[in-house]
This record gives C-alpha cells, structure tokens and sequence, in this order.
C-alpha cells in the first residue's frame, strides 16, 4: 500500500508539472491572439474609420478650377 502511494504521488507531481506547461503555452498563446486583435485592429478597422475624411480631399484635388 504504501508503495502504491508513493506511486500515486509522483503521477500527481509529474501532471501537477504537465498542467503547469499547459497553462504558461495558454498564456502565452492568450497574449498573442491579443496582439493580433490590436493588429488587425489597427491595420484594417482604423484606416476604414478615417477613409470618410480623406476621399473628399482627393476629389476635391481631382475637379477642375473654376476658370475652366
């Protein structure tokens, strides 16, 4: 029995050591995926939100002076 135990013992330390590996990769991938968001968030959803504000200018710049 006691032999038994100290069996159980180790099994319980080595996946204590397995679930500690599993959560720091789940951490590390969490903050990845955030970066990512920030990312995507900058690279796609800010330059969407200023276009409104620029295409007048570039047609304005494309018409013709008043003289012509």
């Amino acid at each position: 029995m006691p032999e038994q135990l100290s069996r159980i013992e180790m099994k319980l330390v080595e996946l204590e050591g397995k679930v500690d590996a599993a959560l720091a990769s789940s951490e590390k991938m969490r903050k990845y995926m955030l970066w990512g968001f920030w990312i995507t968030v900058g690279a796609i959803v800010v330059p969407l939100m200023i276009l409104p504000f620029v295409i007048p200018f570039f047609l304005q710049s494309l018409t013709l002076p008043a003289g012509f």
